[in-house]
């Protein structure tokens, strides 16, 4: 006979709760989107009590790993993501929030966080498309 000890009690709907594979710290990737232009924002965290209150609120919720708290996203900054829809990763590890982004996404003040540090740009182009230090592997070589 095998003992576990159980997951503290989830305030999502069992049907959601129990099919999350969070990391061992409790938390899923949440990746914020601009729902009608694609456009990736932030990547955030998110347990079950933000989750829960990201789909009861209409506003993206995070767990601050550096502050240990929660945080919602607008609240100090002004910079409000109105949730539009909340999706599951087929691995069932990884959220993918589709939002009406008003203002920066990121903290710096920036549209989105992925915007400062081009790694690699259309590599199909011929040249590369190496914008660092390091260097692209050919898609055939993968």
């Amino acid at each position: 006979m095998t003992s576990s000890s159980p997951r503290p009690t989830s305030p999502l709907a069992p049907e959601i709760a129990d099919r999350l594979k969070r990391g061992a710290d409790g938390l899923l990737p949440a990746i914020a989107q601009q729902y009608d232009t694609g456009e990736v924002l932030m990547l955030g965290w998110m347990d079950d009590e933000a989750l829960h209150r990201t789909l009861t609120t209409g506003r993206c919720t995070y767990w601050s790993r550096s502050r240990q708290e929660y945080w919602v996203k607008g609240d100090t900054s002004g910079h409000f993501q109105w949730v539009k829809s909340v999706a599951l990763d087929c691995d069932a590890d990884t959220l993918l929030v589709k939002v009406d982004q008003v203002g920066a996404a990121c903290h710096t003040g920036d549209r989105t966080c992925f915007d400062a540090d081009v790694l690699l740009t259309d590599a199909s182009d011929g040249t590369g498309g190496v914008t660092g230090a390091g260097a692209a592997v050919p898609a055939a070589d993968q």
